[in-house]
């Protein structure tokens, strides 16, 4: 039996949903494409939306299997993005300087960068999730 790390809280992702014809909730559980026609489509006529009221637990553990577990933490990232992602706080955050100062300089890029994020943000915390890792492995080798 294959035990998972609590990557993402079905709190957040409720907070997100209230927002969810939109698509945030989606993005939070690592599924851009669906999110992005969300966005476009007001949660597919807001009839998406409150299917997935219902949906949130099964996307909460889906993403637990899914995501990385590490020094990194999702949740507080995407806090990060929502809030203050045009600042690039969320890019500070992973450590990445430059991109972070560029965001903070341009408004999230002219938000082109902001949106870009809202697609990877869950595969850049998994990237330093696992580079630390493998950091750690090598200084102990």
């Amino acid at each position: 039996m294959q035990t998972s790390a609590d990557t993402h809280s079905k709190a957040i992702g409720y907070l997100l949903w209230i927002f969810g014809f939109m698509g945030a909730h989606r993005f939070y559980y690592g599924r851009p494409v669906s999110g992005t026609l969300y966005f476009f489509t007001l949660g597919l006529l807001f009839v998406g939306w409150i299917v997935d009221l219902f949906l949130i637990p099964s996307m909460d553990r889906e993403a637990d299997l899914r995501f990385r577990d590490g020094r990194k933490s999702y949740n507080l990232s995407w806090a990060l993005l929502v809030f203050l992602g045009v600042f690039g706080i969320h890019r500070f955050y992973l450590e990445k300087w430059l991109t972070g100062i560029l965001w903070a300089l341009t408004g999230g890029l002219f938000l082109l960068g902001y949106l870009y994020d809202l697609w990877t943000l869950n595969a850049q915390v998994d990237s330093v999730n696992k580079g630390a890792v493998e950091r750690a492995l090598t200084a102990s080798a």
